[in-house]
Order: structure tokens, then C-alpha cells, then sequence
């Protein structure tokens, strides 16, 4: 749907100045050049220099239109790569987009993306306050994520923390902030407060993988194996993929050496 918008609007762009410019190459046409006694009423290089006006116009009109046409090209490039997990590329083609037109935050935000894929943190991390600027200060809840993935591949649990809690305040049924949240807890070793943020998230989603692998291992690493393996075995009630069982079949044989 945004590529059906955005080519409309686009050619809405192209029409109305080629319209435009006829009509105004028409006025200019119908300008007259002679007196009504047979003079000369206006200099005769008048009418190339407003023809050239409308040139030059018409020109930057469509040098606009191209760069929006390119970038959006580059934008829908990026999201095809990162489809196929071509992520150099689309990395590539997201930093087009964005020099073409910098104001775009959806631009912005594929360039943040194929960054986080290429593990490339501290650079996502630098783009932040260019997509605040573009979005008027406010990130949204991908965007928040992201950020707060950054911060904690980075070691920096607070920041990535900070950031999660700030999601779960503002959607409590967003899954994925709990279980980061709850790693980062894990790291530092705080695993109380991981096991609270990983139960609080399986009461709201019991077949939640992560969430079970998480509240597994921070019973592990805090010295409890029997709960560890009692979360394991606790799946059976549950519908998980194959490999999820197997997965965790694989944990039990690890938490029960």
C-alpha cells in the first residue's frame, strides 16, 4: 500500500508540472510584442528569458521528483535485501536513500536496521539522534527496541534497561522488550529481577520460547537447576515447534550434568 501512495503521489508531482508548465509557456506565448501603432511594446528578449524561467524551473521540479523516485528505489531495495538477508546491500542501499533525502525517517529507520543486522551497535547508536530529529524527538516501538538491543550487545545493561522498561510502561503485551529486559538482568546478575520480568511475560505468553530459555538459564546461573529443569519440562503443556523441543530437550541434558 505505502508503494501504491507513493506512486501516486509522485506521478500527482510529475502532472502537475508538466501542467503547469504549458500553461505558463502558453501565457508567455500569448504575451504581446508589438504596440497597437506598430512599435515594439516590450524588448524582444523577454520572452526567452521567461521561457528560460520556466526551463529552469521545470528542471528543478524534476530533479526533485528524480531524487524522491531514487530514494524510495533504494529504500524498497533495502527492504527487498534485508527479505533475503542480503544485509551489506541492504545496508548499501538504506545509506543511499538516506543521503539522497536525509529527512525521510523511514530512511532512517532501514538504514538503523541493516546496521543492528551487521552488528554494527555503536553505529545504530550514532544514528539516534538524527531519527529523533526527523521524528519530531520521538521514537517508536521498533525504533526503541532496536536502540535498546544496541545497548545491551554493547554491555551496557542500564541504558538497555532503561529503554525496556520505558516499552513495557507503554505496551504491556510487547513480548520481546520483557525478555531483553530479563537478559540484561540475567548479565548482571540480578536474577531476581530477571526471573520476575521473564515470569511476567510466559503469564501473558506460556509458549513464548525466549522467555522460556531465559527463565531457564537464570534459574541455571543462580545455582537452581531443579527449577531450571521444572521451566524445561513444564513445555509439555504447552504447543512448541519441533526444533523449540528439541532445543530444549538439548538444555535439559546441559542444566542436568
Amino acid at each position: 500500500m505505502e508503494k501504491i501512495s507513493f506512486i501516486f503521489w509522485e506521478a500527482i508531482k510529475v502532472l502537475s508540472l508538466a501542467l503547469l508548465a504549458l500553461l505558463a509557456a502558453k501565457a508567455v506565448a500569448s504575451l504581446p510584442s508589438w504596440g497597437t501603432d506598430g512599435t515594439i511594446k516590450r524588448p524582444w528578449w523577454v520572452k526567452g528569458v521567461l521561457y528560460s524561467a520556466i526551463l529552469i524551473l521545470v528542471l528543478l521540479g524534476a530533479w526533485n521528483v528524480g531524487h524522491d523516485v531514487a530514494a524510495e528505489s533504494y529504500l524498497w531495495a533495502s527492504q527487498d535485501n534485508m527479505e533475503h538477508s542480503q544485509f551489506v546491500k541492504a545496508y548499501t542501499n538504506a545509506l543511499r536513500a538516506v543521503r539522497l533525502r536525509p529527512g525521510v525517517v523511514r530512511y532512517w529507520r532501514a538504514l538503523v536496521a541493516a546496521k543492528v543486522y551487521l552488528q554494527q551497535f555503536e553505529s545504530a547508536l550514532d544514528d539516534l539522534p538524527a531519527l529523533q530529529a526527523v521524528n519530531d524527538g520521538e521514537l517508536d516501538e521498533k525504533d526503541s527496541y532496536r536502540f535498546a538491543a544496541c545497548y545491551f550487545f554493547l554491555v551496557r545493561y542500564d541504558k538497555a534497561i532503561s529503554l525496556t522498561q520505558q516499552l513495557i510502561r507503554d505496551n504491556r503485551f510487547y513480548a520481546s522488550p520483557y525478555v531483553l529486559q530479563g537478559m540484561a538482568y540475567t548479565a548482571l546478575r540480578k536474577y531476581s529481577q530477571a526471573e520476575q520480568t521473564f515470569l511476567a511475560v510466559l503469564q501473558m505468553f506460556p509458549d513464548h520460547q525466549a522467555a522460556v530459555e531465559g527463565l531457564a538459564h537464570a534459574y541455571f546461573l543462580a545455582g537452581n537447576r531443579a527449577r531450571a529443569l521444572a521451566v524445561l519440562n513444564e513445555t509439555t503443556k504447552y504447543h512448541f515447534s519441533p526444533e523449540a523441543k528439541k532445543r530444549f530437550e538439548a538444555l535439559k541434558g546441559l542444566y542436568g550434568q
